[in-house]
C-alpha cells in the first residue's frame, strides 16, 4: 500500500492526503454532532417522562377496571394519549393493570425494585409487541388490593431513533460531499501549488536536453519553492560561468601553447632541413638552435604543470590538508629561488608560524611569488622576505607594477605587457590566488615604496603547533 501511494504523482499524493484529512475531520465532527444530538434526545425524553406527574394525576383506582381507557367514563380521564405514551400500574406480584396509551409493558426487575427501595427508575424496555421503549417508573401513595402502586410511564424510542437516522443521512451525505470537495479542491490546489515545480521540472529538463545554461525560473516571493527556484538560478549562472571560465581556459591555452609550438616547430625544421639537405648550420647557430628548442620544452612544461595544477579538482587539495610550518615551506622556497637567481641576494626573516594547507601546493604558490620577484629583480639586485605572525611579504626592487594593471595580475594568461618577452606562462598568480584562498587566507600585491613591488600572503593559523599535530 505504501509503494502503491509512493508510485503515484506528487499531485495525487497531495490531493487524496488533502482528502484522507478533511475525511477524518467530517467524520470526527460527524459522530460527535451524532452523539451529542442523541444525548440530547435521550435526556429530552427523560425530563419529558418525569415531569408527566402521573402518579399525581391517579384520582381512582377504578381505572385498573376499565378495558377501553381510550372512552373513560366519568371518574376516569386518558392522561397520555396526546403525548405518544403509554402509563400502566405496577404491583409487587408482578402484576399490572394498563391504564393509558398504546402499549402495553411487561413488569421487570427494574419496576418491582421501586417498592423495595422507593426510587424512582428509567431504563430501556421492550413493550409486549417488541417496540423498544424508554421506560419510568415511580412509587404512588396508593394502595390496591391492599398491594402498594407503582406508575410505569413509557415513549417510543423511534421519537429518539428517527430523528437520530435521518440526521446520520444527512451526516453521511455531507460526509460525502465533503470528501468528493475536499478532493477536488486538493487537487486544484496541489496543481496550482506545484505549477512551479512544473516549471522547474520543464526547464531543468530544458537544460538537460539543450545544455542551454541562460534559461532562468522567475522566482517571487520567499517560500520554498522561490527559494528552489533562486538556488537553481544560482546553480545555472554558477555552471555558466564555469562554462565560460573552461572554455576561456582553452582558448588562452590554445593561444600560449601556439607561441612555443609554432616556435618549436620552426626549429626543428631547420635542424631537420640541414640534415636533408647536407647544409651544416655553423656551430653557434646550431648550438643557439639546440638551446632555444630546450628552452621552449622547459616552457611547454612549465605551461603545461601549471594548466594540470589550475585543472586539479579542489576536493584532492583539500584531502591533502595537514598542519604544516609556513616558515618551513618558505625557507624551502627562498631556498629554490636562491638557486635560480644566484646573482641576487635573497634577504629572509621567518618566524615561526603553523597553518593548515596542502604543503605542496603551498610551497608551488610561495615558489612562484619568489620567481616572479627574481624575475623583475635587477642584476645583482636585493630581495627582502619576511613573515610576521603568519604575514608573509616578498619585496623586490624592479620596475614594478603600474596601478593600472593591479587588478589583473590575478587572472589566468594575464602577463603585462612590459612583461610578455620574459619567460612565463602568465598562471603563476593564478594558482597562487587558488591556493592561498583554499588555505582561507589572503593575497595582495601592492607597489613598493622607492620603486618595485610588494606581494602579501597572509594565512590564518598559530605560532606553536596544535597539540594534536605533534
Amino acid at each position: 500500500m505504501i509503494r502503491r501511494f509512493r508510485a503515484l504523482p506528487l499531485r495525487s499524493r497531495l490531493g487524496l492526503l488533502v482528502a484522507t484529512a478533511v475525511a477524518v475531520a467530517v467524520a470526527a465532527v460527524a459522530a460527535a454532532c451524532w452523539w451529542l444530538t442523541r444525548d440530547q434526545l435521550r435526556n429530552q425524553m427523560d425530563d419529558t417522562l418525569r415531569s408527566m406527574n402521573v402518579s399525581q394525576q391517579i384520582v381512582d383506582l377504578r381505572v385498573c377496571r376499565q378495558e377501553a381507557p381510550q372512552t373513560p367514563d366519568g371518574d376516569v380521564r386518558p392522561f397520555v394519549s396526546n403525548l405518544n405514551a403509554s402509563v400502566q400500574l405496577s404491583f409487587p406480584d408482578g402484576s399490572h393493570c394498563w391504564v393509558d396509551g398504546t402499549k402495553s409493558l411487561p413488569v421487570t426487575g427494574k419496576d418491582l425494585g421501586v417498592f423495595e427501595d422507593g426510587k424512582p427508575v428509567m431504563y430501556d424496555g421492550t413493550a409486549t409487541d417488541g417496540t423498544k421503549m424508554r421506560v419510568y417508573t415511580e412509587p404512588t401513595r396508593f394502595l390496591y388490593n391492599d398491594q402498594p402502586v407503582a406508575v410505569t410511564v413509557a415513549k417510543p424510542l423511534s421519537d429518539v431513533t428517527e430523528p437520530l437516522n435521518t440526521l446520520a443521512m444527512v451526516l453521511l451525505a455531507v460526509f460525502g460531499l465533503g470528501v468528493v470537495g475536499a478532493g477536488a479542491a486538493g487537487l486544484v490546489v496541489a496543481r496550482t501549488g506545484l505549477k512551479p515545480v512544473d516549471d522547474l521540472a520543464d526547464t531543468v529538463e530544458h537544460v538537460a536536453r539543450t545544455e542551454d545554461l541562460t534559461v532562468r525560473i522567475p522566482a517571487d516571493g520567499d517560500d520554498e519553492i522561490a527559494r528552489l527556484s533562486r538556488s537553481f538560478n544560482a546553480m545555472t549562472a554558477a555552471l555558466e560561468s564555469s562554462q565560460e571560465r573552461q572554455a576561456q581556459l582553452i582558448a588562452d591555452a590554445g593561444h600560449e601553447l601556439r607561441t612555443p609550438l609554432t616556435s618549436l616547430r620552426t626549429n626543428i625544421e631547420l635542424l631537420a632541413r640541414s640534415e636533408e639537405t647536407g647544409r651544416a648550420i655553423p656551430p653557434d647557430d646550431r648550438k643557439a638552435l639546440l638551446a632555444s628548442v630546450k628552452a621552449q620544452m622547459t616552457e611547454l612544461a612549465s605551461l603545461i604543470g601549471d594548466l594540470q595544477e589550475l585543472a586539479r579538482p579542489d576536493t584532492n587539495q583539500a584531502a591533502k590538508v595537514e598542519v604544516v610550518g609556513f616558515h618551513k615551506i618558505a625557507q624551502t622556497a627562498v631556498d629554490r629561488a636562491r638557486l635560480r637567481g644566484p646573482e641576487l641576494t635573497i634577504d629572509a626573516e621567518l618566524a615561526p608560524w603553523y597553518v593548515r594547507a596542502d604543503a605542496a601546493a603551498l610551497e608551488r604558490a610561495l615558489v612562484n611569488v619568489l620567481d616572479n620577484a627574481v624575475k623583475f629583480s635587477p642584476p645583482n639586485g636585493t630581495v627582502e622576505v619576511a613573515l610576521d605572525r603568519g604575514t608573509l611579504t616578498v619585496r623586490d626592487h624592479g620596475p614594478g607594477i603600474p596601478a593600472e594593471e593591479l587588478p589583473y595580475v590575478f587572472d589566468r594568461f594575464w602577463r603585462s605587457p612590459t612583461a610578455r618577452q620574459l619567460p612565463g606562462s602568465g598562471l603563476g598568480l593564478s594558482i597562487v590566488a587558488r591556493t592561498v584562498q583554499h588555505c582561507g587566507g589572503e593575497v595582495a600585491l601592492r607597489a613598493a615604496e622607492g620603486g618595485g613591488t610588494v606581494a602579501v600572503v597572509k594565512l590564518p593559523g598559530a605560532p606553536t603547533p596544535p597539540p594534536d599535530s605533534r
